[in-house]
């Protein structure tokens, strides 16, 4: 480990303009790669106290041995020099985004004497007009099949085209019509260009005129009674019609734009990419990454910018593209799309409209994307089982741990703390037996205090059914059992075939089989809480760790430091997804526990009062403040509503204190009480836990 302080430039010899820097590990390899405004002032940041920095900068700063750097004139040169650099030395700490598949291209080859139309995959070639990526190529191909009746581009290799050229016969596409059989003259080089061109504008969202200029030779052939030509012109109509339909329009205007989503976590990151031509959606791709080095929102997104149109030119650099968060400074970026394109690029984040939604259908693709990833990652028998053992060596356990359960606390501003708990068996799932919790023991928000709760009490009905069946009949000391609880029955019932306990009826019991190892979110203070409650209940054979979300720190009860896994570690990702299912099975619960209490009423309560007289009284009197200051005898007032009814309505009432006003969070003012809840819970999302 290097230290950076050895290898640091002396004051005053970093120019303070605009640069790319790369820094260099012992062996000369370069291992990262960046771009400044102020070459003076970025570089300054990496050679302060280590403290300071964040953990993968520490890793990097420590790994590299020298820093050089290269001076240019603009911003957009360094964005340029930036991405070849990247490109040519491909260090490992900077992010790099893979394609999750080989995605296929409709291509033309514009570059032949006869340009032909095919699937292409792999690096774009030059002269070669591309249309795409599609998700998979018999699109492509259902699409060209249905074009090749108006626009008959070849179609074949390059050896069928040969061979048909030296026996004078077409293949059989050219005798059905599907081309145009230049390879034996019909048609010159020149007019089968002439159909390629077109075919190729058809595609890139030219298609009203064309189909216009369709529909008037239809027209014209049928007032000169060519029936059959007109027929023909029909039919090619129809099936560029069936041709388009295939791709819907998302935006009205027939915009040609680009847009770019990205879902993240700690450690990866998923990039989404609509491309709509013409108002429709032409082509999709994604990428994913791991987060090598500390970056933003906006970071990845200019690097997805450098990867999409590092070696584009021209119409393949869209009019708009579309972002979540913009590259700061975002104006040579900008600039240096519109150098690649040739003209003015609009690169901004969508506000209102239809570009606005597509937007977020394009987000929810990079959340089901990066979903997709880690799902794959977990459910590889290999990856698990590489996972489970990485744990258990990092956290110095006897064994893999076969059962990992992990809790979460979560909370609204301290009202409605629940938890969670979750369980991963071999490392997948278990639904069945998930479980929340309602913090009883006290009121407030304590997040150590309620995981101590939650880790007790679920380890005492654990040893409950642990007596229950007669697997602990003495304590450490060899003295008698002790009822947890009060409860100690006799034991004798059967089991499952998996070796489980079972109630009489079949059915597990909830709480009867323990985990190897117990996951809490959080860090040192929860981890001990943790501990603390098992230790209290004589439970030594359970592990214990937490994950701090911030920077994925692994921390142990026994221990003063967190223990840091690799960043490509197995088990960190799967420890990583365990926190992360528990983290939103609590949020869901708590949702749902604080849109009941908002939701319930005083009335609720009262025996005999069904919703339809609980209705017709709100309605009747307008309002829960109202009702409440009503006599006996105007209750009675209420159609259906007897005596005796409004006797228990109005004492059940007079019982029930009233509640705090409700405050619309959006604008702030108090709203009536009318029973129903507050119109504005949105606001309150961003507080939750």
């Amino acid at each position: 480990m290097a230290d950076p302080s050895s290898y640091r430039p002396k004051p005053g010899q970093i120019p303070d303009s605009p640069g790319v820097y790369k820094f260099r590990d012992e062996h000369g390899r370069v291992i990262y790669v960046g771009k400044a405004k102020s070459l003076r002032q970025r570089l300054a940041n990496y050679f302060q106290d280590l403290a300071g920095l964040h953990p993968r900068t520490r890793t990097m700063v420590t790994t590299a041995a020298s820093v050089e750097w290269t001076v240019v004139t603009t911003e957009v040169e360094a964005l340029q020099l930036e991405y070849s650099w990247i490109k040519e030395f491909d260090p490992r700490f900077n992010v790099k985004y893979r394609d999750d598949k080989s995605y296929p291209y409709l291509a033309v080859t514009l570059n032949e004497e006869f340009p032909r139309v095919q699937v292409m995959r792999g690096p774009k070639k030059k002269g070669v007009r591309y249309f795409g990526p599609y998700a998979h190529a018999w699109a492509i191909r259902e699409t060209v099949d249905l074009m090749l009746r108006v626009f008959p581009v070849r179609t074949c290799s390059a050896g069928v085209f040969k061979r048909s050229a030296q026996i004078g016969r077409p293949c059989l596409l050219g005798y059905i019509g599907k081309c145009s059989a230049p390879c034996v003259g019909r048609i010159s080089a020149e007019e089968h260009r002439e159909l390629a061109e077109e075919f190729c504008d058809f595609m890139a969202g030219r298609t009203g005129a064309y189909l216009r200029r369709l529909e008037r030779r239809m027209q014209e052939a049928a007032e000169e009674m060519e029936y059959e030509r007109a027929a023909r012109l029909r039919d090619d109509i129809g099936a560029l019609k069936r041709a388009m339909e295939k791709s819907a329009v998302v935006l009205a205007d027939a915009t040609d734009a680009d847009l770019i989503a990205v879902a993240e976590d700690e450690l990866e990151a998923a990039v989404q990419i609509f491309h709509v031509r013409g108002g429709r959606v032409r082509g999709q791709r994604g990428w994913v990454t791991d987060k090598v080095e500390a970056v933003t929102t906006s970071g990845l997104v200019e690097h997805a910018l450098q990867q999409l149109y590092g070696e584009e030119r021209g119409d393949a650099v869209p009019k708009e593209v579309l972002v979540p968060a913009l590259p700061e400074p975002v104006e040579p970026v900008a600039q240096w799309l519109s150098q690649r394109r040739g003209s003015q690029v609009s690169l901004r984040i969508p506000q209102r409209g239809d570009k606005k939604d597509l937007m977020a259908t394009v987000g929810r693709n990079a959340q089901q994307a990066l979903a997709l990833h880690k799902t794959k990652r977990a459910s590889d028998l290999t990856t698990r089982s590489r996972a489970l053992e990485e744990i258990a060596e990092a956290l110095g356990l006897d064994s893999v741990p076969l059962r990992i359960e992990c809790f979460d606390i979560s909370h609204l501003q301290g009202e409605d703390v629940v938890a969670s708990m979750v369980v991963f068996e071999d490392g997948l799932v278990r639904k069945s037996e998930y479980r929340r919790f309602q913090i009883k023991g006290f009121e407030g928000q304590d997040d150590v205090r309620s995981m101590h709760e939650v880790i007790g009490r679920r380890f005492k009905r654990y040893l409950q059914e642990k007596q229950k069946s007669g697997e602990w009949t003495e304590e450490p000391d060899g003295g008698p059992a002790a009822p947890v609880d009060g409860v100690l029955t006799a034991a004798g019932e059967p089991d499952r075939a998996d070796g489980r306990p079972v109630d009489d009826d079949g059915r597990p019991k909830r709480f009867a089989y323990p985990p190897q190892l117990v996951v809490v979110d959080g860090g040192a203070p929860q981890v001990a809480a943790a501990r603390r409650a098992l230790d209290e209940l004589g439970i030594d054979d359970v592990a214990v760790c937490g994950l701090a979300k911030r920077l994925e720190e692994v921390w142990l009860p026994t221990e003063d430091d967190p223990v840091v896994l690799p960043r490509s570690s197995e088990g960190l990702y799967l420890l990583q997804r365990v926190r992360d299912e528990a983290h939103r099975f609590a949020i869901t619960y708590q949702r749902n526990k604080r849109s009941k209490r908002l939701k319930s009423s005083p009335l609720d309560a009262v025996p005999g009062l069904g919703d339809t007289r609980r209705q017709a009284l709100l309605k009747h009197f307008g309002s829960l403040k109202k009702l409440r200051a009503a006599t006996v005898d105007e209750i009675c007032e209420v159609p259906g509503v007897g005596r005796k009814t409004a006797e228990t309505v109005a004492a059940a009432l007079a019982g029930a204190a009233p509640s705090a006003p409700a405050v619309n969070t959006a604008t702030g003012e108090i709203i009536e009480d009318d029973g129903a809840p507050p119109a504005a819970l949105s606001a309150e999302r961003g507080q939750e836990r």
